[in-house]
């Protein structure tokens, strides 16, 4: 799994990090979506999933697989 984000997009809800707390964080400037890893481990892949799932702004995109 490869994860992506559009910041530029991001409404800084935090849904993501609450979620996928080892994926995503938040800036303490601005409150958008960092991401800490755009390969988590498979462990936390049911996470991510269901945080890009829950994003209000549809700004993160699991790419599956090795790509």
């Amino acid at each position: 799994m490869k994860v992506t984000i559009d910041q530029d997009r991001c409404c800084g809800a935090g849904q993501c990090v609450l979620t996928a707390p080892t994926v995503f964080d938040q800036s303490e400037d601005d409150g958008l979506v960092q991401l800490l890893t755009d390969r988590p481990d498979p462990s936390v892949h049911a996470e991510v999933r269901l945080a890009a799932a829950l994003c209000p702004a549809n700004v993160i995109t699991v790419h599956e697989g090795d790509s």
